[in-house]
């Protein structure tokens, strides 16, 4: 690998940050990560982290890339902290469209666990390296420059209640996440911020674990539920460690579950299947209710700025946020910190502008899947160009054909679990395969609704 510079430093500590620290290290003498909380003693949820609480899932392509950062870190999990490794489109019912899509063997091997244990087996491993080190506690107040302005030297900080000062790096990332401040930084150093954009969804969610039983599902290890029409309420039950499970349901635009027995039940009765809901009604609670808001998709377009300074990079969350009930964040910052691994071997020259232009590419799948799909709501609002209405009308015909066809399941879900880029789907061998069960379909509907003609066939 090549030596880059003496001193890295990330901002934030979150399963972004860790990652991209991760991919610094190669490169630098020393990296820092700076993390304005502090780290639990167990592998329990923060106060930087409010979204711990809640279920998270790392996409089969996510535990892939933890894997190659950290061989061995879904074994220890599973060893260590009672995770559970599992075939994502076998073991897990997927609802979506308001169908049940069948299941069928894949390579999709998802790790679950989590939020905390996750991180805190991700935290542990990386800080295990000999050159990375973090500092608790820390408020990072703004980035320090060189008198021209053209590049970062360093950040500002301020650790607990010592006095202020700066801390000189070769190289400064940005892992804050959603709320990150770098739009306010660069303007401080006479930079235009980046351009956004926002689709907002108004998305909640309730919250509870439950002890649970091997009988549950019938040994499955979840199910999880996408909105639809008529009330677009979602769902999701998933194994966690310590023979748990975790359950999160919620709507958009408002439509937030009661955070009480009755109404929690209700709520979920209302979805497609009572799956979730017979689960829920015979468990044993583990914790009480915990909500959670997500107001907006947003994106901030640092690819397209035309001024940037040196040594500086924003990173996973703070580059674009999604709807959390489709899992991406986590497998996004992943990837991300692969490609940010790929820039940094071709040196640190001109090295934002690769970066965030490599990073808009990785953005730009699962950005499409989460605000397309969210924009199937009528009320959610923003552009739907024909090709966008064209693309949900295809996917509904999908999800009606691979409730038969376990091989359309398992294309489906690469494409969510971003191992294949969704185009795939429109290749001729699917397309005939969802074309053959709508056809047969069809003919089914036909002789269901007309009279049957002794001696005749019904015709197309």
């Amino acid at each position: 690998m090549k030596h880059l510079g003496e001193h890295a430093i990330v901002i934030g500590a979150s399963m972004g940050g860790l990652l991209a620290a991760r991919a610094l290290s190669d490169f630098y003498t020393t990296v820092t990560v700076l993390e304005r909380d502090a780290f639990p003693a167990a592998d329990t949820p923060r106060k930087g982290v409010p979204q711990g609480h809640h279920i998270h899932g790392l996409l089969s392509r996510g535990s892939a890339v933890l894997e190659e950062f950290f061989p061995g870190y879904n074994r220890d999990v599973v060893a260590q902290s009672g995770g559970l490794l599992g075939d994502a489109a076998n073991d897990v019912t997927w609802i979506g469209r308001n169908v049940k899509l069948a299941n069928g063997t894949s390579d999709l091997i998802g790790l679950l666990a989590s939020r905390p244990v996750l991180e805190g087996h991700l935290r542990r491993r990386l800080l295990a390296l000999p050159n990375v080190h973090a500092v608790e506690h820390c408020n990072v107040r703004g980035l320090a420059s060189n008198p021209a302005r053209t590049r970062v030297t360093g950040v500002r900080t301020r650790v607990e209640s010592k006095l202020e000062e700066t801390v000189n790096a070769d190289l400064v990332v940005d892992a804050t996440g959603r709320g990150s401040s770098s739009a306010a930084w660069l303007e401080e150093l006479g930079y235009q911020p980046p351009a956004s954009e926002k689709v907002e969804i108004g998305i909640g969610y309730m919250t509870r674990t439950y002890r649970r039983r091997p009988t549950d599902l019938n040994g499955r290890l979840g199910i999880v539920i996408a909105g639809s029409a008529p009330n677009w309420r979602n769902g999701a039950l998933l194994a966690q460690e310590g023979d748990s499970w975790i359950v999160s349901t919620g709507g958009f635009l408002g439509d937030d579950a009661p955070d009480n027995d009755p109404g929690f039940l209700a709520y979920l009765a209302t979805l497609p299947t009572m799956e979730i809901h017979d689960v829920v009604a015979g468990a044993e609670p583990l914790t009480g209710y915990r909500r959670y808001r997500y107001a907006s998709n947003l994106r901030r377009r640092y690819e397209k700025l035309a001024r940037f300074p040196a040594n500086y990079l924003v990173f996973g969350d703070a580059i674009c946020s999604f709807n959390p009930v489709y899992g991406q964040g986590m497998t996004v910052a992943a990837q991300e910190a692969l490609t940010l691994q790929e820039c940094l071997r071709a040196g640190s020259n001109d090295l934002a502008r690769r970066f965030f232009r490599a990073s808009a590419k990785i953005v730009d799948i699962p950005w499409d899947i989460a605000v397309g799909n969210d924009l199937r709501h009528p009320q959610v609002k923003g552009a739907r160009p024909l090709m966008l209405r064209f693309i949900n009308w295809y996917i509904g015909r999908l999800h009606v054909a691979a409730t038969r066809d376990s091989t359309l399941a398992v294309a489906f879900l690469k494409v969510v679990n971003l191992t294949i880029p969704p185009p795939s789907l429109l290749s001729p061998a699917i397309a005939w395969r969802v074309w053959r069960v709508w056809r047969g379909n069809r003919r089914s509907a036909l002789a269901a609704s007309s009279p049957a003609i002794e001696g005749t066939r019904p015709t197309m």
